[in-house]
């Protein structure tokens, strides 16, 4: 194709909830019981985990088909809309790469929740994310 450009397929995009409680592990087991059965997902976990998380897969639960497996990813903790959204950036770009069926992000504090929504509303992530209703555990 001279002097034409190939157009680049558009995909769907990727239902994200964004996901608030006090403590991590009460964050980690509301995001456990919204993970649908099919598909692969991705969490981004923003801290430590209380330990003991519900994303865990127990070995004693039997084979898990591997396109199920979410894929958790964990982050430095610091609000994640002061600290200029980099750690987030690269995170979500990463991740993005090869879009999951949904993805969740979970927050240690929601005191600047609408303004990580508004800035996850705009270029280029506005068209890859698709938000959800927060999930508050």
């Amino acid at each position: 194709m001279t002097g034409a450009t190939a157009a680049v397929p558009s995909r769907p995009p990727v239902p994200t909830w964004l996901v608030t409680g006090a403590r991590a592990g009460l964050r980690e087991a509301a995001i456990a019981a919204h993970l649908p059965k099919e598909g692969a997902s991705a969490i981004i976990l923003e801290g430590l985990s209380d330990g003991n998380s519900a994303l865990s897969l127990d070995p004693t639960d039997g084979p898990v088909p591997y396109d199920t497996v979410p894929q958790v990813l964990r982050i430095a903790p610091g609000c994640l809309h002061c600290s200029g959204n980099l750690i987030l950036r690269v995170t979500l770009n990463r991740v993005l790469r090869r879009p999951p069926a949904r993805l969740y992000i979970s927050l240690a504090s929601a005191e600047h929740l609408e303004q990580l929504r508004s800035w996850l509303s705009e270029a280029p992530y506005g068209d890859l994310l698709k938000l959800q209703d927060d999930i508050a555990a």
